[in-house]
C-alpha cells in the first residue's frame, strides 16, 4: 500500500520541537503533500528560532524518508519575522545553497525600486544565461511560447534547457510528451530529462498529473531551488525558464533568487492582458531584470479552411504597448490549429514541423532573443514607468 498523509504525521508526531511539543502540534507545518513516494512540506517558524529548529527540519525528514515506500522528501525550513504589519517575512529554504534565500509575504529585492544594483545571486554551473518567460496572468499561452522559443534556440546552434518553474500548474511534460521520473546521477544531482534536445527538468515528472500543488510560497522556492540547482544541467547556452503566471510572491521571489538575464513577456493583444503584462514589465523592471522583449500571442486567426485572417482579441496591442513602454517587440505568434495541436499531442510545433510558418516565426523571435542576451551582459534593466 502506497504512504499516505496519515502515514507522515504519524512519523512526524514523533519528532519534538525545540519546546518538546510533537511537531504535529506545534502549529508550524503547512500542507503536506504526497504522492508516488515524494513528500513536501514546510515548517514555519519565527526568525528569530530558526537556528533552533534546523535540527527539527533534519529529524522531519529522516522521519518521513524512513517510511516505507518514501522515496524523497523535501523539508523546508522557512521563517516569518513578526511585524506591525503582519506580513513582512524573510525565508531560507533549507535545501538552498549558501546566499540563496527564499521569500515571504510582500518581501522585496535588496535595492529594488531604491536605484541600487541588483542582488548578485550565485550562477548555475555551466549554464551561460538563463532567462524568464512571463505573463502578467494566465491562459495566454506562455507555456507554449517558453517550450517552442526553447526549441527555435536550439534550432539556431544555441544549447537550451528548459525548466518548468509553473509550479501549480507545470505543462512541460505533456507539451514535450515525456513520460517518466529523472533520475539521480553523481553528487546527489538529478539528471534533466530529454525532449527534442532540451534538457528539461519540471516538478510535473516528481508529481501525478492530477496531484493538487497545494504549496505556500516559501515550500515554492525551495522546489524551484531543488529543481535549478540540484540538476545536472551540463553546458548551456541558454536556459529557458517558464514563470508561474501572474505577479504575486512567488513571481517575484523567483525573480530575485535566479539569476536571470532578462525575461521575455507573453500577452494577448487585448487591454486586459495588456494590462497585465504591464504589472510583468514592472515586477522584472523592481528587481532590475532587463526586459529582453513582449510577444504577442494569439496574435490573430488563421482560418485553417479558407486562410482568411480575423483579428479576434484586436491586433497590435503589444506591438503599440512595447514601443510605449521603451523595450523590444520580438513578434506575433497567430492562433492556429496547428499550434494548438501540436502543443496538445506533446509534438510542438518547431521541432515536428519545423519547415512551417509557425516554426518560422518562433525562430525569428529566438534570434531576436539571443541576439538581446549578447548585448545584455551588464545592461541596466529598462527604467518603467506605470501609470494610474
Amino acid at each position: 500500500m502506497a504512504p499516505t498523509k496519515d502515514d507522515v504525521l504519524a512519523s512526524l508526531s514523533r519528532v519534538k520541537t525545540p519546546g518538546g511539543l510533537p511537531l504535529t502540534e506545534s502549529g508550524t507545518l503547512s500542507e503536506i503533500v504526497v504522492g508516488d513516494g515524494k513528500v513536501f512540506f514546510s515548517i514555519t517558524v519565527d526568525a528569530a528560532t530558526v537556528k533552533a529548529w534546523d535540527p527539527v527540519r533534519a529529524a522531519a525528514e529522516a522521519a518521513v524518508k524512513a517510511i516505507p515506500g518514501i522515496t524523497s522528501a523535501m523539508v523546508a525550513l522557512t521563517a516569518e519575522r513578526a511585524g506591525g504589519g503582519g506580513g513582512g517575512a524573510a525565508a531560507r529554504p533549507a535545501a538552498a545553497p549558501a546566499g540563496v534565500a527564499g521569500g515571504h509575504g510582500h518581501a522585496h529585492a535588496p535595492g529594488a525600486g531604491g536605484g541600487g544594483g541588483a542582488p548578485q545571486q550565485p550562477a548555475v554551473p555551466g549554464v551561460s544565461a538563463i532567462i524568464a518567460v512571463a505573463s502578467g496572468k494566465g491562459g495566454v499561452g506562455k507555456s507554449t511560447t517558453a517550450v517552442n522559443l526553447a526549441l527555435g534556440l536550439a534550432a539556431i546552434g544555441q544549447r537550451v534547457g528548459l525548466l518548468d518553474a509553473d509550479i501549480y500548474g507545470p505543462s512541460v511534460p505533456r507539451l514535450l510528451g515525456i513520460k517518466g521520473k529523472p533520475q539521480m546521477g553523481p553528487g546527489n544531482k538529478l539528471i534533466p530529462m530529454k525532449g527534442f534536445g532540451l534538457e528539461v527538468m519540471s516538478i510535473g515528472f516528481l508529481v501525478e498529473e492530477e496531484t493538487p500543488m497545494i504549496w505556500r510560497g516559501p515550500m515554492v522556492m525551495s522546489a524551484l531551488t531543488q529543481m535549478l540547482r540540484d540538476v545536472d544541467w551540463g553546458t548551456l547556452d541558454v536556459l529557458v525558464v517558464d514563470m508561474p503566471p501572474g505577479t504575486g510572491d512567488a513571481q517575484l521571489t523567483m525573480a530575485q533568487q535566479v539569476p536571470l538575464r532578462g525575461a521575455v513577456i507573453v500577452s494577448t493583444p487585448q487591454d486586459l492582458a495588456l494590462i497585465d503584462a504591464r504589472r510583468g514589465i514592472a515586477m522584472f523592471g523592481r528587481v532590475n531584470v532587463p526586459v529582453l522583449g513582449i510577444v504577442e500571442n494569439m496574435s490573430y486567426f488563421l482560418c485553417p479552411k479558407c486562410g482568411e485572417r480575423s483579428d479576434i482579441f484586436g491586433h497590435g496591442g503589444a506591438r503599440d504597448e512595447a514601443a510605449r513602454l521603451g523595450v523590444p517587440f520580438l513578434g506575433e505568434v497567430p492562433l492556429h490549429m496547428d499550434i494548438r495541436e501540436t502543443s496538445d499531442s506533446g509534438r510542438p510545433v518547431v521541432a515536428t514541423a519545423p519547415d512551417g510558418p509557425h516554426a518560422a516565426v518562433y525562430r525569428e523571435i529566438a534570434t531576436k532573443v539571443r541576439d538581446q542576451l549578447a548585448g545584455a551582459g551588464g545592461r541596466a534593466a529598462p527604467k518603467i514607468v506605470i501609470e494610474a
